[in-house]
């Protein structure tokens, strides 16, 4: 592994974004305005916002992010790009982790931005610390990024891409206790749970928001949600010599 390649192949992957406006608004502005949106559907309903509206920072980064990367890395892989720069003695990890890094920065600043407007314009208030919200928040967008290159190795077009959405994300937005409590499924469907990444970082997220603190299981669910950042970014790495040779 080299930094200076990672750090290489993130910058591009930053410029390309970068002259891309509408993946731009996708990213920043998308998931703020959600924020918003969902403050003024709960408008007659007290209490509603505050205790949906701290997950729901998580949640839509999440979301977001595992569509972009799921589409830019597909379209790295169909383009021809990877093939070229797995010619060049680079280390996988390196290329993987390049991007990773790319979009770990867009997803901190999307949490970044959906946290000040929930926390500062909207007046979302939650129980624990709101520091330790917005790092759960941003935590979400790495792990919807990170889920996001892996998936990508399965698909041949961006619609196969999108199609994870629904096959993938929608599943686990069900699943992961948001509308219903997890124990108040049926129990395939809670055991079924358990094996999903959103799963806890909902959960996390959740702990916080109405209990004030993360508690011993709540570290569990952080620990989880990082193993699998990393898991997803280590299986997508062994995936690019199969896909691009």
């Amino acid at each position: 592994m080299s930094p200076r390649i990672t750090l290489a192949t993130a910058t591009r992957v930053l410029t390309q974004l970068r002259r891309d406006p509408r993946t731009i608004a996708l990213l920043l502005i998308v998931p703020a305005a959600l924020v918003i949106l969902i403050k003024f559907v709960f408008e007659d309903s007290p209490g509603a916002f505050d205790r949906i509206g701290g997950p729901l920072v998580g949640l839509f980064p999440f979301i977001t992010m595992f569509l972009v990367s799921s589409i830019t890395m597909l379209r790295e892989r169909t383009t021809g790009t990877l093939e070229r720069l797995m010619t060049m003695p680079l280390a996988k990890l390196d290329i993987l982790l390049g991007y990773g890094l790319a979009f770990g920065f867009v997803g901190t600043a999307q949490a970044l931005i959906t946290s000040a407007v929930a926390f500062g314009l909207l007046d979302l208030e939650v129980a624990g610390s709101t520091v330790l919200v917005i790092v759960l928040a941003i935590g979400n967008a790495l792990l919807g990024m990170s889920l996001g290159l892996f998936v990508s190795a399965f698909a041949q077009t961006e619609f196969q891409a999108i199609q994870f959405m629904p096959a993938f994300v929608f599943p686990q937005l069900l699943l992961c206790g948001l509308f219903v409590a997890r124990d108040q499924m049926a129990g395939a469907l809670e055991a079924i749970s358990y094996a999903l990444p959103l799963t806890y970082a909902y959960d996390a997220l959740d702990r916080v928001t109405s209990d004030g603190s993360l508690g011993g299981r709540g570290t569990v669910d952080v620990i989880v949600t990082c193993g699998v950042i990393l898991l997803a970014l280590a299986l997508g790495a062994a995936t690019l010599r199969r896909r691009t040779a």
